[in-house]
């Protein structure tokens, strides 16, 4: 059954982030030519789990104290999301890898002003609520949808060097509940909302996740730019957006800089990592 109350939503690639410690001090305490052994033979295992449309893993330094290395991982389903996990926990450097945090999600779509305008158009055909012709033309209308949104259900991993990673909710307050508010209220909230978010088109590349029933927040959101002091500006501004004011509660915020698996080499051997490949490896390829 559709319930006009509740904004439908498309669901697309699993999401995995990993937020890792490196634990420098063992790592470092190896002789150089076993770090190279294991660094080579992660970094095959790493290429060996990307299947491009199927599957793939992005990296991340992270700054700060919550982390050092953060991998985000995109899967058709739980079975193989699963697998991503085991398999990094299989990996060469696995032994130097403290776990410090991780979020479980699936990429989502909200269609709050196409639920209304479905709910309306089978109105208007004489088809009633909750009745198996309505459910039946309300599914084969979001299928639609969901052909036609199709790339933004599974996304490529945008090529953009700064990475943004936060958790929110919506608040259920005494004073303010998100979920106590009419349809129309959230549909009109949510569409100002989208308005800040397409300012940002060009500068920004985001990937919503919903969480709700797989972690402790309601959603996920991946923030990917060139630039980023896009990620305070644009946050900023949403704070005095009213679905953000009056609603949102945010959790802790992950920073750092994506990097090619190649590099991984570099960073475990203390440099920065590179977006791309340095020209001396992507020659040898």
């Amino acid at each position: 059954m559709h319930d006009p109350r509740v904004p439908e939503t498309l669901e697309g690639f699993y999401v995995l982030h990993q937020m890792f410690r490196v634990l420098w001090e063992p790592w470092r305490a190896l002789q150089a030519p076993e770090r190279k052994v294991r660094t080579q033979n992660t970094i095959a295992a790493l290429e060996a789990m990307d299947r491009p449309g199927e599957s793939e893993t992005a990296l991340s330094t992270l700054l700060g104290h919550k982390g050092d290395l953060l991998l985000i991982h995109f899967r058709r389903d739980l079975d193989a999301l699963q697998a991503a996990q085991m398999a990094v926990s299989r990996l060469p450097i696995a032994p130097f890898l403290d776990i410090a945090s991780s979020y479980v999600s699936v990429v989502e779509l909200g269609l709050y002003e196409m639920t209304a305008l479905i709910h309306s158009r089978l109105g208007e055909q004489g088809l009633k609520t909750g009745s198996p012709e309505f459910d039946q033309a309300f599914d084969a209308a979001l299928e639609e949808q969901r052909r036609r949104v199709h790339p933004r259900l599974y996304p490529e991993v945008p090529r953009r060097r700064a990475v943004c990673f936060y958790p929110m909710s919506k608040r259920r307050g005494e004073e303010k509940n998100w979920y106590a508010a009419s349809f129309a209220d959230r549909a009109r909230l949510m569409r100002d909302h989208g308005l800040i978010g397409r300012h940002y088109a060009g500068r920004v590349t985001q990937v919503i996740s919903g969480s709700i029933g797989f972690d402790d927040w309601e959603w996920g959101v991946d923030l990917f730019a060139d630039d980023p002091v896009v990620f305070k500006k644009l946050v900023y501004e949403m704070r005095f957006d009213e679905a953000s004011s009056w609603y949102g509660e945010f959790g802790p915020f992950y920073v750092g800089l994506q990097f090619s698996k190649k590099e991984l080499c570099r960073y475990l051997e203390g440099e920065v990592p590179a977006l791309l490949p340095a020209p001396e490896e992507a020659k040898s390829q």
